[in-house]
């Protein structure tokens, strides 16, 4: 009996866990290993930058801000001193960037 009430559970709220998962709503992620072309953060709004994995609204917007305030990122690297932005961070999505 406890079987049937657990399958029916799942049956009934499985199509719903992926929708109560945080960052619903947002744009789609690529998968790690999405053969893409790189993302020019020079001129990458904050829509596509929240494509990104790890990479929100803020954390878009921040990065936005930088370049605006400091102008063209010369290195990946240097999203490092934008706010939020961590060195595991960094690493995850290095491929996927590009200051062309």
């Amino acid at each position: 009996m406890r079987f049937i009430w657990i399958v029916t559970l799942l049956a009934l709220f499985g199509p719903w866990a992926n929708a109560c998962e945080p960052g619903t709503g947002a744009a789609p992620k690529p998968a790690a290993n999405a053969s893409l072309a790189p993302l020019n953060i020079n001129v990458a709004d904050v829509t596509a930058l929240q494509r990104l994995r790890g990479i929100g609204a803020v954390k878009a917007q921040a990065i936005v801000d930088h370049r605006q305030a400091h102008g063209a990122f010369a290195s990946v690297d240097e999203l490092l001193e934008v706010k939020g932005i961590g060195k595991a961070l960094l690493q995850r999505s290095r491929e996927l960037l590009s200051v062309d």
